[in-house]
């Protein structure tokens, strides 16, 4: 696989400024609807664009909380990027807890560890903490950046850049009811009556789209 071209936009989608809305939807975008392992595991070029949206931005944010300058982080960016896809034959979810963000957070940190290890910064040069002090007070995968899609009650940016990519895949009233009741956090009762559909359909909205987003997300059973 020539890592260049599914990778090649990985630096240009690392936006730092962490946009994650407000009470306006997500613009719309064109997208597929299959898995994003299953994607990447057969090399799909839309499945590696996707992942960089998504993903790039999350690695980019770890390397710069661990004290890299923006420059490393960006090369931290697309080495990590280059290790997944030589070893995405490989990735396996054998445990409850395993998923594709722990695995993605495990490589970060070697390739910081690497990029530490390659500047030779003395401890002294990082406010006298040791680069494993400072793995440690990194958040974990399971936070809001990278929490779990089971549900967003505070919705993070993570989420918001998978979401983008998903929406033009639900008709406008499924969108809005799961929008709604997710984000902005509307009573299901008061939305069904504004929107004109039942209460059990307000639910079954935010399931289909739940379900979708875990799905690329590379969190959805293959």
């Amino acid at each position: 696989m020539a890592i260049g071209d599914p990778l090649g936009n990985v630096c240009i989608v690392t936006d730092t400024n962490n946009n994650t809305g407000g009470g306006s939807y997500p613009a719309a975008s064109g997208s597929t609807s299959s898995s994003l392992l299953r994607g990447l595991r057969a090399n799909d070029q839309e499945a590696w664009r996707r992942a960089a949206r998504i993903y790039g931005p999350l690695v980019y944010r770890w390397a710069i909380r661990a004290g890299l300058r923006r420059e490393d982080s960006l090369d931290v960016v697309q080495e990590v990027f280059r290790t997944v896809a030589a070893r995405m034959a490989a990735f396996r979810r054998d445990r409850a807890g395993d998923t594709f963000r722990g695995w993605l957070w495990g490589i970060t940190r070697n390739k910081v560890g690497d990029c530490l290890r390659r500047s030779r910064r003395q401890p002294q040069a990082m406010g006298g903490s040791s680069a494993k002090e400072i793995f440690s007070q990194l958040p974990a995968p399971s936070e809001s950046e990278s929490g779990s899609a089971s549900d967003i009650p505070a919705i993070g940016a993570l989420h918001l850049r998978a979401l983008r990519l998903i929406q033009a895949e639900f008709e406008e009233r499924t969108w809005r009811a799961f929008w709604r009741v997710v984000v902005e956090d509307a009573r299901p009762a008061d939305l069904a009556a504004e929107l004109g559909i039942s209460v059990n359909a307000i639910y079954l909205a935010k399931a289909r789209v739940l379900r979708r987003l875990r799905e690329e997300l590379g969190e959805a059973e293959d």
